[in-house]
């Protein structure tokens, strides 16, 4: 551990006290990102089953997914101008405070029973996001003395840790509450998290970094002349679109459609942008050229991923028992499994590559990119089994099912998650080193509009049937194959990257 490298793991030799070895500063962002992932995962473990629920909106699963999906994409979405925020406007810092306060100012609308603050509560909700995620973890890096610092990595994975504990708390506790009590309550509980961890981020600030209160580059007058006047003319676009809709008596159909296309367009249009750009060298176009592949997968694999927290979701609400060893459980608790699956097995992965990498046998990044894909078509086919049961039957299965799918779909997560975080560090271009994490996080943008627009009432193809799981399973693992038959090209595109 990281913390064998001072003394004590509690202070510095000159008896400045630190965070298991690490700046004092860690403790406070590793709580903040904490809370705010609690808030977040309890908030979407609760978001399909409160959408289809009786006593809820009481949506069918089809409608319930397009919006979970959409909603899902413009957080991932909203990331990118978070982070331009950050380093135009208010700097890092208060923007991670900002984005905090509009999260829970989001939770308090979610928990006021009424259909219309509902939506404008997941609005809020995910512009907070934005603000927040795209800078927490920019604020981190800025707690160390530069890449090379050997307590860097160890941070991240301590910050890492972080996100996983709030993730797994949070359906055991905003779930229960919501499922078992009250919705609205559980929602208002999200809120009390989030507060929770904007306080005593309020209250640490005077541990982080100065670099995390510095605006990069400060928008002249003339430049936030032009975002303001640009954010009034969207604003108005969409008011307009969305007006129509509901004059018309479309809302209900359409709504989704509009967002999920942006969902689309806008990362395929970053990315046709910076192929166009004629500054990048010849080496940076092909790398860019490589890694457009690795984003195509990655998307493809986020869209069947993310149906964890919806399709099995309401899968495990309507045809599963959700009792086990004498006890029963909320719906909301399958939510719990992943993060708990990331800490167990993440070590055992890396630890894996590691072990190759000795013995010169570690799969490219190619390879790893194509077990994912391989792997989450796998977990739809295990799906399909107590999917035709019941379709079959009329009865319920058991838990474990969905226990084995998320298993496997954890599995897939690590051979593409952390590989893709790194491949993008290397393959970035000079010229737009800092906005290409921001593209990566666009993979899932796209994955989850792809899901949102098939699923969207105008369109309204329903993604638990047998047909529509099988297929996707198909295609996911004829992917796979497909980059993996492919991958010497690939690498030729990466360079000298490995």
């Amino acid at each position: 551990m990281a913390s064998s490298l001072t003394k004590d793991p509690s202070s510095t030799a000159g008896g400045e006290k630190t965070f298991f070895g690490h700046p004092r500063g860690l403790a406070t962002l590793f709580m903040t990102e904490m809370w705010e992932r609690y808030s977040f995962y309890g908030m979407k473990a609760l978001l399909p089953l409160y959408l289809i629920a009786p006593g809820g909106m009481h949506m069918n699963a089809t409608t319930a997914t397009a919006i979970y999906s959409v909603y899902m994409a413009m957080v991932y979405l909203l990331a990118m101008p978070g982070g331009w925020m950050a380093d135009r406007f208010w700097g890092p810092r208060k923007t991670v405070a900002i984005g905090g306060a509009v999260v829970i100012l989001g939770h308090i609308t979610l928990a006021v029973p009424n259909s219309v603050t509902f939506f404008a509560g997941l609005v809020l909700v995910a512009l907070g996001s934005g603000l927040l995620k795209a800078n927490i973890s920019t604020m981190v890096g800025h707690l160390y003395d530069g890449p090379e610092d050997p307590r860097r990595d160890g941070g991240f994975t301590l910050f890492y840790i972080g996100i996983n504990v709030g993730a797994f708390l949070a359906p055991l506790t905003i779930g229960t509450v919501g499922e078992n009590v009250n919705w609205h309550f559980g929602f208002a509980l999200a809120a009390l998290g989030m507060a929770l961890g904007l306080a005593q981020f309020m209250l640490g600030t005077r541990h982080l970094s100065p670099q995390s209160d510095i605006v990069s580059t400060p928008a002249t007058v003339q430049e936030k002349q032009s975002a303001l006047r640009k954010g009034l003319i969207w604003l108005i676009v969409a008011a307009v679109v969305y007006g129509l809709m509901a004059v018309t008596g479309n809302f209900a159909d359409w709504s989704t459609v509009p967002l999920s296309i942006a969902g689309l367009v806008i990362p395929v249009a970053v990315l046709a942008r910076m192929k166009r750009d004629k500054e990048l060298t010849t080496t940076e176009q092909s790398k860019l050229s490589g890694y457009i592949w690795f984003f195509v997968v990655a998307a493809v694999f986020w869209m069947i991923y993310d149906q964890n927290g919806s399709t099995l979701s309401i899968f495990g609400e309507n045809s599963t028992t959700n009792h086990l060893l004498g006890f029963d459980f909320p719906t909301s608790w399958y939510q719990s499994l992943n993060p708990i699956f990331i800490m167990a097995i993440a070590p055992v992965v890396a630890s894996g590559w590691l072990w190759l990498n000795r013995r010169g046998k570690e799969p490219s990044t190619a390879v790893k990119f194509a077990s994912s894909l391989v792997l989450i078509g796998i977990s739809f086919v295990v799906f399909l089994i107590p999917l035709i049961d019941t379709a079959d039957n009329g009865g319920r299965v058991s838990p474990m099912w969905l226990v084995a799918i998320y298993f496997i779909q954890t599995v897939a997560e690590l051979c593409l998650s952390p590989v893709g975080l790194s491949v993008t560090t290397k393959m970035a271009p000079a010229k737009y080193s800092s906005q290409m994490m921001g593209v990566w996080f666009l993979a899932v943008t796209a994955g989850d509009s792809l899901t949102g627009l098939l699923t969207a009432p105008a369109i309204g193809v329903d993604l638990d049937t047998t047909g529509a799981v099988a297929l996707e399973a198909v295609l996911a693992v004829i992917a796979g194959v497909g980059i993996w038959m492919y991958r010497k090209k690939v690498s030729q595109h990466m360079g000298d990257v490995h």
